[in-house]
Protein backbone atom coordinates (compact mmCIF):
# COMPACT_ATOMS: atom_id res chain seq x y z
CA UNK A 1 0.00 0.00 0.00
CA UNK A 2 3.06 2.43 1.02
CA UNK A 3 6.68 2.04 0.71
CA UNK A 4 9.06 4.02 1.11
CA UNK A 5 12.87 3.59 0.68
CA UNK A 6 16.07 4.97 1.72
CA UNK A 7 14.13 8.27 1.94
CA UNK A 8 15.30 11.67 2.67
CA UNK A 9 14.25 14.74 3.78
CA UNK A 10 16.30 17.98 4.13
CA UNK A 11 15.16 21.98 5.23
CA UNK A 12 17.90 24.45 4.02
CA UNK A 13 18.26 28.08 5.53
CA UNK A 14 20.97 30.37 4.46
CA UNK A 15 23.36 29.11 7.05
CA UNK A 16 21.39 25.83 8.38
CA UNK A 17 20.90 22.33 6.76
CA UNK A 18 18.23 20.12 9.10
CA UNK A 19 17.89 16.88 8.11
CA UNK A 20 14.38 16.03 9.02
CA UNK A 21 14.29 12.38 7.55
CA UNK A 22 17.22 10.17 6.58
CA UNK A 23 17.67 6.81 5.34
CA UNK A 24 13.93 6.63 6.19
CA UNK A 25 12.23 3.39 5.60
CA UNK A 26 8.74 1.58 6.00
CA UNK A 27 6.34 -0.48 4.73
CA UNK A 28 2.65 -0.36 5.25
CA UNK A 29 0.65 -3.15 3.90
CA UNK A 30 -3.04 -2.61 2.59
CA UNK A 31 -5.85 -3.23 5.58
CA UNK A 32 -3.13 -2.38 8.56
CA UNK A 33 -3.20 -0.68 11.22
CA UNK A 34 -0.14 1.50 12.07
CA UNK A 35 0.65 4.27 14.61
CA UNK A 36 3.83 5.98 14.56
CA UNK A 37 5.15 7.60 17.66
CA UNK A 38 8.46 9.39 18.51
CA UNK A 39 9.94 12.62 20.48
CA UNK A 40 9.04 16.22 19.54
CA UNK A 41 10.94 17.19 16.54
CA UNK A 42 11.75 13.50 15.63
CA UNK A 43 10.45 13.53 11.76
CA UNK A 44 6.86 12.50 12.17
CA UNK A 45 4.62 15.70 10.76
CA UNK A 46 7.02 15.62 8.05
CA UNK A 47 7.01 11.98 7.11
CA UNK A 48 3.19 11.91 7.06
CA UNK A 49 3.31 14.92 5.44
CA UNK A 50 5.53 13.51 3.06
CA UNK A 51 2.91 10.45 3.03
CA UNK A 52 0.19 12.51 2.14
CA UNK A 53 1.67 14.39 -1.15
CA UNK A 54 1.45 17.26 0.84
CA UNK A 55 5.64 18.26 0.80
CA UNK A 56 8.37 16.69 -1.57
CA UNK A 57 11.39 14.50 -0.66
CA UNK A 58 14.94 14.95 -1.42
CA UNK A 59 16.12 11.27 -2.45
CA UNK A 60 14.93 7.84 -2.24
CA UNK A 61 11.42 6.11 -3.16
CA UNK A 62 7.67 6.19 -2.26
CA UNK A 63 5.76 3.85 -3.50
CA UNK A 64 1.58 4.90 -2.79
CA UNK A 65 -0.58 2.26 -3.88
CA UNK A 66 2.00 0.50 -6.66
CA UNK A 67 2.04 4.43 -8.48
CA UNK A 68 5.88 5.79 -8.08
CA UNK A 69 5.48 9.37 -6.35
CA UNK A 70 8.85 10.79 -7.47
CA UNK A 71 8.87 13.11 -10.12
CA UNK A 72 5.32 13.89 -10.57
CA UNK A 73 4.11 17.23 -10.84
CA UNK A 74 1.91 19.09 -8.68
CA UNK A 75 -1.47 17.94 -10.63
CA UNK A 76 -0.40 14.54 -10.85
CA UNK A 77 0.16 14.72 -6.93
CA UNK A 78 -3.34 16.09 -6.43
CA UNK A 79 -4.65 13.80 -8.68
CA UNK A 80 -3.59 10.75 -6.19
CA UNK A 81 -4.05 12.58 -3.21
CA UNK A 82 -7.74 12.90 -4.01
CA UNK A 83 -7.87 9.40 -5.69
CA UNK A 84 -6.41 7.61 -2.70
CA UNK A 85 -6.35 9.93 0.38
CA UNK A 86 -7.94 10.57 3.74
CA UNK A 87 -6.79 13.54 6.45
CA UNK A 88 -7.87 13.96 10.05
CA UNK A 89 -6.06 16.37 11.77
CA UNK A 90 -6.03 17.08 15.51
CA UNK A 91 -7.78 20.74 15.12
CA UNK A 92 -11.11 19.28 13.14
CA UNK A 93 -11.04 21.90 11.06
CA UNK A 94 -14.68 22.13 10.70
CA UNK A 95 -16.08 25.24 9.07
CA UNK A 96 -18.14 27.09 12.08
CA UNK A 97 -20.66 28.72 10.01
CA UNK A 98 -21.52 25.67 8.00
CA UNK A 99 -23.42 22.43 8.96
CA UNK A 100 -22.44 18.93 9.31
CA UNK A 101 -23.81 18.28 6.09
CA UNK A 102 -22.23 20.81 4.29
CA UNK A 103 -18.50 20.43 5.84
CA UNK A 104 -18.72 16.79 4.79
CA UNK A 105 -19.45 18.20 1.07
CA UNK A 106 -16.96 20.77 1.12
CA UNK A 107 -14.06 18.31 -0.61
CA UNK A 108 -16.35 16.42 -2.16
CA UNK A 109 -17.43 19.56 -4.43
CA UNK A 110 -13.50 20.10 -5.74
CA UNK A 111 -13.45 16.73 -6.75
CA UNK A 112 -16.26 17.18 -9.02
CA UNK A 113 -19.06 14.75 -7.67
CA UNK A 114 -22.50 15.51 -8.61
CA UNK A 115 -25.42 16.00 -6.28
CA UNK A 116 -27.19 12.96 -5.49
CA UNK A 117 -23.53 11.37 -5.46
CA UNK A 118 -22.22 13.90 -2.85
CA UNK A 119 -25.81 13.56 -0.87
CA UNK A 120 -25.71 9.52 -0.71
CA UNK A 121 -22.25 9.89 0.11
CA UNK A 122 -22.42 12.32 2.79
CA UNK A 123 -25.44 10.57 4.49
CA UNK A 124 -23.57 7.14 4.26
CA UNK A 125 -20.29 8.90 5.93
CA UNK A 126 -22.38 10.39 8.79
CA UNK A 127 -24.46 7.36 9.55
CA UNK A 128 -21.30 5.49 9.38
CA UNK A 129 -19.61 7.80 12.52
CA UNK A 130 -23.08 8.42 14.15
CA UNK A 131 -24.10 11.46 13.36
CA UNK A 132 -26.66 10.88 10.40
CA UNK A 133 -29.65 12.51 12.94
CA UNK A 134 -27.22 15.40 13.22
CA UNK A 135 -26.32 16.48 9.90
CA UNK A 136 -28.10 19.60 9.82
CA UNK A 137 -26.67 21.03 13.19
CA UNK A 138 -23.56 23.42 13.47
CA UNK A 139 -20.09 23.18 14.76
CA UNK A 140 -20.44 24.42 17.99
CA UNK A 141 -23.93 22.64 18.69
CA UNK A 142 -21.69 19.46 19.36
CA UNK A 143 -18.69 17.93 21.41
CA UNK A 144 -15.02 17.66 20.78
CA UNK A 145 -15.51 14.00 20.18
CA UNK A 146 -18.75 14.72 17.62
CA UNK A 147 -16.54 17.41 15.80
CA UNK A 148 -13.86 14.96 15.66
CA UNK A 149 -16.34 12.10 14.44
CA UNK A 150 -17.66 14.59 11.60
CA UNK A 151 -13.79 15.28 10.58
CA UNK A 152 -13.46 11.53 10.33
CA UNK A 153 -16.79 11.17 8.04
CA UNK A 154 -15.67 13.83 5.63
CA UNK A 155 -12.24 11.95 5.62
CA UNK A 156 -14.37 9.26 4.67
CA UNK A 157 -16.66 10.39 1.80
CA UNK A 158 -14.05 10.42 -0.61
CA UNK A 159 -13.59 6.76 -0.47
CA UNK A 160 -9.83 6.95 0.65
CA UNK A 161 -7.57 3.64 0.21
CA UNK A 162 -5.33 4.92 3.16
CA UNK A 163 -6.85 7.35 5.75
CA UNK A 164 -3.93 9.55 7.38
CA UNK A 165 -4.49 10.94 11.23
CA UNK A 166 -2.59 13.19 12.89
CA UNK A 167 -2.69 13.46 16.48
CA UNK A 168 -6.65 12.73 16.18
CA UNK A 169 -7.09 12.71 19.88
CA UNK A 170 -5.10 15.13 20.77
CA UNK A 171 -7.49 17.61 21.78
CA UNK A 172 -9.98 15.35 23.90
CA UNK A 173 -10.42 13.85 26.94
CA UNK A 174 -9.32 10.12 27.71
CA UNK A 175 -12.87 9.34 27.53
CA UNK A 176 -13.79 10.43 24.55
CA UNK A 177 -10.27 9.44 22.69
CA UNK A 178 -11.13 6.00 22.97
CA UNK A 179 -14.44 6.52 21.27
CA UNK A 180 -12.63 8.06 18.62
CA UNK A 181 -10.18 4.99 18.59
CA UNK A 182 -12.82 2.71 18.40
CA UNK A 183 -14.68 4.48 15.79
CA UNK A 184 -11.33 4.14 13.71
CA UNK A 185 -10.54 0.59 14.41
CA UNK A 186 -14.12 -0.44 13.16
CA UNK A 187 -12.67 1.76 9.63
CA UNK A 188 -10.10 -0.34 9.31
CA UNK A 189 -12.15 -3.63 9.96
CA UNK A 190 -14.09 -2.54 7.02
CA UNK A 191 -10.81 -2.74 4.42
CA UNK A 192 -9.32 0.93 5.09
CA UNK A 193 -5.54 1.34 5.62
CA UNK A 194 -4.84 3.45 8.63
CA UNK A 195 -1.60 5.35 9.65
CA UNK A 196 -2.00 7.31 12.51
CA UNK A 197 0.58 9.76 14.70
CA UNK A 198 0.00 9.89 18.06
CA UNK A 199 1.64 10.55 21.50
CA UNK A 200 -0.39 8.41 23.19
CA UNK A 201 1.04 4.98 24.33
CA UNK A 202 -1.85 3.65 25.13
CA UNK A 203 -3.61 4.32 21.77
CA UNK A 204 -0.60 3.48 20.09
CA UNK A 205 -0.51 0.00 21.80
CA UNK A 206 -3.72 -0.89 20.13
CA UNK A 207 -2.86 -0.61 16.78
CA UNK A 208 -1.48 -3.55 14.53
CA UNK A 209 1.83 -2.60 14.60
CA UNK A 210 3.63 0.70 15.98
CA UNK A 211 6.48 2.24 14.41
CA UNK A 212 9.09 4.57 16.59
CA UNK A 213 10.92 7.42 15.12
CA UNK A 214 14.01 9.38 16.15
CA UNK A 215 15.96 11.67 14.37
CA UNK A 216 14.45 11.39 11.08
CA UNK A 217 14.89 7.30 11.61
CA UNK A 218 12.91 4.22 12.13
CA UNK A 219 14.07 3.38 15.37
CA UNK A 220 11.97 0.47 15.85
CA UNK A 221 8.88 -1.80 14.54
CA UNK A 222 6.94 -2.61 17.51
CA UNK A 223 4.31 -5.52 17.02
CA UNK A 224 1.01 -4.47 19.05
CA UNK A 225 -1.39 -7.11 19.92
CA UNK A 226 -4.01 -7.05 17.20
CA UNK A 227 -7.16 -5.12 17.81
CA UNK A 228 -10.41 -6.51 19.26
CA UNK A 229 -11.67 -5.22 15.69
CA UNK A 230 -8.72 -6.60 13.58
CA UNK A 231 -9.26 -8.76 10.69
CA UNK A 232 -7.43 -11.74 11.61
CA UNK A 233 -5.96 -12.24 8.12
CA UNK A 234 -4.30 -8.53 8.01
CA UNK A 235 -2.85 -9.01 11.68
CA UNK A 236 -1.38 -12.79 10.74
CA UNK A 237 0.25 -10.96 7.47
CA UNK A 238 1.47 -8.03 9.31
CA UNK A 239 3.48 -10.37 11.55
Amino acid sequence: MLRMQNLSKVYRTHLIETHALRGFEIHVREGEFVTVTGPSGSGKTTFLNIAGLLEEFNGGEYLLDGVTVQGMDDNARSRLRNEKLGFIFQGFNLIPDLSLFDNVDVPLRYRGYGRAERKERIEQALSQVGLASRMRHFPAELSGGQQQRVAIARALAGSPRLLLADEPTGNLDSHMARSVMELLEEINANGTTILMVTHDPELAQRAQRNVHIVDGQVSDLVRSTPSLYAPHSVATAAA
